[in-house]
């Protein structure tokens, strides 16, 4: 009996959790199954002909709004080839609609509702022993002419699932984001969540935990994303955990989406010293609008989310990663700009601008008409317009989505965008609101651009609208292009040294003493060693004054940046050690 379980993954580097479940609890039962995980970009004939070549006899998919469309055709295209082959979907796309889902497709054998790993071995046995199901809730199925259908089914106890991970997948996950969960469930109820269709939050031993992180830490992943729905929703869970991880001996990091307001002052206490890089936490804020929070059922204690935020930014040990949803209710298009700004002048260091999805089994789909929701048909049902705000306004905010990310969650032009901004009167929706009209009316958002023409369109922006601030920014350009990418981008407009100053530079480096104060261990080896690890810069202001919170001001000052274990530092040369006279 060959049994495959399979889905279609978003990216390549992703993986799906749900399989590694499915796989290990049916082996616990003496199944061996086949995973077969694609992405959607992978031509459904070649995933038939690979599906084809397993030659199943029971087929698993996992569906999802991201491939919920895809899938459907595949199974209508394997019961054409393989008509004896036994198919299961399951998943949140399937579970809230089966009845329909199932009577829509004739080659569906059956769909699992709810939780799996304890449905799908016991209908595998049944499937093989040709019985009829003895599962009562947790499925719905077809019984010739007739549908039989179920209710959704949980696991009690989180601790019978076994660890969805082995030895054998490393190899095959050593590039991909590996997820996990300590625990299942949300103590929140926002409408927009599937999550608001369940109660409670479901939670593994700490013991339990603790050993399947040995598992990560023992093979060195790169990076563990905890799909917990609220991470620190119970702190005798949690905090534990961070401390474990906080005192391993890795140089894995790991990723948790918590509600920050929800971190007492000595858990934060506690977070400012752990490792650089360990943790990278995603804060789900979504607005900061009352009225719109109301709407979904979500509080925000929105000071204490800027406190948190706060400490946690200005250590800068712990990666940050904002929300925001743009066409909740009772939001419009310039009141979600307010949100945008207030999330944005916490300098995250990455703004997710996501789209309201009325996703199937959340709350806010039952009221859709109430709010006056247009939205797509079918998956990912985005938002495409309602109430509050037009179809228009949420294009425009598609590509400030984008170039939110080009110009600011990129980390490319991180001191550039502060001044920018700060000429702006510090309303970043604002300058994204102007670049976005212009990136369209010129076309940009409809093709793809290098790290230079980046460089190069902003610019142009900031000659067309804002002449006078034109020159510094140029200058915070050059500094971000040198501590950006390893200082590889050097976008050719930029008016760069050259040979401007070299009599300067040489004499620096020949003359240890004098760079010693800045490299203690430097001694000269030859000039192409000496460039490929640090670069001396001469700019027109003084940048490093600027950036410690003083006046800008026009003088020209040296700067040496290092480039050393991936990492860059910088720091300026007083003039005495690089000019024989004042320049």
């Amino acid at each position: 009996m060959n049994l495959v379980l399979a889905t279609m993954t978003a990216k390549y580097s992703h993986s799906s959790l749900a399989l590694k479940y499915l796989e290990k609890a049916c082996r616990r039962q003496g199944y061996n199954p086949i995973i077969k995980e694609y992405t959607i970009n992978t031509g459904l004939l070649t995933v038939l002909a690979d599906v084809f070549n397993a030659s199943p006899d029971i087929l698993g998919l996992a569906c999802h709004i991201w491939n919920i469309g895809p899938t459907l055709e595949l199974v209508s295209m394997v019961k054409k080839i393989l008509p004896n082959c036994q198919i299961i979907l399951g998943g949140p796309e399937v579970s809230y609609d089966a009845e329909q889902i199932i009577t829509d497709n004739p080659a569906i054998d059956y769909i699992i509702l709810g939780e799996g790993e304890e449905i799908l071995p016991q209908l595998v046995a049944d499937i093989t022993s040709g019985k009829k199901p003895t599962v009562g809730n947790g499925l719905v199925w077809r019984s010739g002419n007739q549908i039989i259908a179920g209710t959704p089914v949980i696991v009690q106890t989180l601790d019978n699932l076994p660890f969805p991970y082995d030895d054998s997948d490393m190899p095959e996950l050593k590039d991909k984001i590996i997820y996990y969960e300590s625990s299942r469930g949300c103590p929140f109820s926002c409408q927009y969540c599937l999550s608001s269709a369940t109660s409670g939050v479901r939670f593994l031993s700490r013991e339990r935990v603790q050993a399947d992180l040995d598992f990560f830490l023992r093979h060195g992943v790169r990076q563990v994303k905890f799909v917990d729905r609220t991470f620190n929703a119970k702190r005798d869970h949690y905090l534990p955990i961070l401390q474990y991880l906080a005192a391993a001996d890795t140089n894995t990091n790991f990723h948790f989406e918590i509600a920050v307001e929800y971190l007492d002052d000595d858990v934060l206490a506690f977070l400012v010293t752990v490792p650089v890089g360990r943790f990278q936490f995603e804060i789900g804020v979504q607005s900061t609008r009352p009225e719109t929070l109301r709407a979904i059922s979500r509080h925000n204690d929105w000071p204490r989310i800027v406190r948190s935020v706060n400490t946690l930014r200005k250590v800068g040990n712990i990666h940050l990663h904002l929300d925001l949803i743009a066409g909740l209710p009772e939001e419009s298009y310039r009141q979600f700009a307010q949100s945008f700004n207030d999330v944005y002048a916490l300098n995250p260091h990455m703004l997710q601008l996501g789209f309201l999805k009325l996703l199937k089994g959340a709350g806010i789909r039952t009221v859709a008409a109430q709010h006056g929701y247009i939205y797509m048909d079918i998956a990912p049902y985005e938002v495409l317009g309602n109430n509050y705000i037009t179809y228009a306004e949420l294009r425009k905010l598609k590509i400030i989505e984008d170039l939110v990310d080009k110009f600011h969650n990129s980390g490319r032009f991180t001191q550039t965008m502060a001044w920018i901004i700060a000429n702006y009167n510090g309303d970043a929706f604002a300058f994204f609101q102007a670049l976005a009209d212009i990136w369209q009316q010129q076309g940009l958002d409809m093709v793809a651009h290098s790290s230079k023409t980046l460089y190069q369109k902003l610019d142009d922006f900031i000659g067309q609208t804002r002449p006078e601030i034109r020159a510094i920014t140029q200058e915070f350009m050059k500094f971000d292009a040198l501590t950006s990418e390893g200082g590889t981008v050097r976008p050719d407009f930029l008016s760069w040294n050259g040979g401007a100053w070299a009599d300067e530079k040489n004499a620096f480096w020949r003359e240890p003493d004098k760079v010693r104060p800045y490299l203690p261990e430097y001694s000269f080896t030859t000039w192409r060693d000496l460039k490929k690890k640090h670069h001396i810069e001469v700019f027109g202001y003084c940048l490093p004054e600027y950036l410690t919170g003083k006046t800008i001001v026009a003088r020209n000052t040296a700067i040496l940046f290092t480039y050393q274990n991936n990492a860059v530092t910088y720091q300026e040369i007083n003039n005495q050690d690089f000019w024989t006279e004042e320049k």
